[in-house]
């Protein structure tokens, strides 16, 4: 199935998606050698063991993020398919050679508040290229998956209980202080992936049921630009039918559409969500009035 998906794609999407991946591998890379290892900062998963392994042995911390990553590559062909696991040992391999690379530049900052917070910024930027394009950069997410599959613990819930315990052990092995800085790193990094899978210009489904549903589709059509499906719906305790909008809008374009609908029918029912990724439809995008 994955060899399919990966023969369909064409040359330009294959290699927008090689220079994303290699894009993410070299933020990484830079998070890493000029602003976390030199200043006794980790991140979690295999990173956070590697960093610490490097700490306690003395070996290239490239060497520890290629080969501890091996075993999980294996397992990502198994669990979910031959492009996952080419786009994650492709995306391993960069940051792993760049970190030699790297290494011998000197830090951009010893203050370990501003490299928890750039390092981190950074290091979620190039986590969330990676993943955005089909690869992952930790092998704790592999056997996440694979927990999920036989407990009831999701695969946040594992991740996050393999990390506590090696953002803990950086106390043991740098300073307190240092296992502190960690958290905040990660935090950030954490956030910073989510921004850059989602996307800055963040979606958001509508669903709006009203008497006036005609009206304010056509609103939402020519003032906001934004094309409008009609859904059937029936009311669960009158039993009346009714006509139920559903559209796609960005974050910024929020309160227009609240404006609209107030104007159309104060009493309508609104329900706004946040999505991930749209994809599909034909409809233009049109300026806002």
């Amino acid at each position: 199935m994955a060899s399919q998906q990966h023969s369909g794609l064409r040359p330009a999407e294959i290699a927008k998606r090689i220079v994303m991946l290699t894009i993410g591998a070299v933020l990484m890379a830079v998070a890493l050698e000029i602003f976390l290892v030199p200043n006794n900062v980790i991140d979690g998963g295999i990173t956070g063991i590697s960093i610490i392994l490097h700490e306690l042995t003395g070996v290239p911390l490239g060497l520890y993020l290629f080969f501890l990553n091996l075993p999980f590559l294996f397992l990502g062909y198994k669990q979910i398919g031959k492009t996952f696991t080419l786009s994650t040992l492709y995306a391993v391999s960069v940051m792993s050679l760049c970190t030699f690379l790297f290494h011998p530049i000197e830090p951009l900052t010893i203050m370990k508040i501003l490299a928890a917070i750039f390092g981190g910024v950074i290091l979620g930027v190039g986590v969330g290229l990676v993943i955005r394009f089909g690869g992952s950069m930790d092998g704790t997410e592999i056997v996440a998956i694979l927990i999920n599959k036989k407990t009831p613990f999701s695969v946040g819930e594992v991740v996050m209980f393999f990390n506590f315990f090696i953002l803990l052990s950086a106390g043991f092995v740098f300073e307190w202080d240092s296992a502190m800085y960690s958290l905040i790193a990660y935090f950030i990094a954490y956030k910073a992936i989510d921004i850059t899978i989602e996307g800055m210009d963040e979606s958001k489904a509508v669903w709006i049921i009203s008497d006036a549903a005609t009206e304010i589709g056509s609103a939402i059509i020519n003032r906001l630009g934004r094309g409008v499906t009609y859904l059937a719906g029936e009311g669960a305790y009158t039993g009346d039918s009714k006509r139920v909008i559903f559209c796609v809008i960005t974050r910024l374009e929020e309160a227009k559409l609240k404006s609209i609908v107030q104007e159309m029918d104060p009493t309508a029912f609104l329900a706004i969500g946040n999505i991930h990724d749209v994809k599909g439809g034909r409809f233009k995008k049109k300026d806002i009035h």
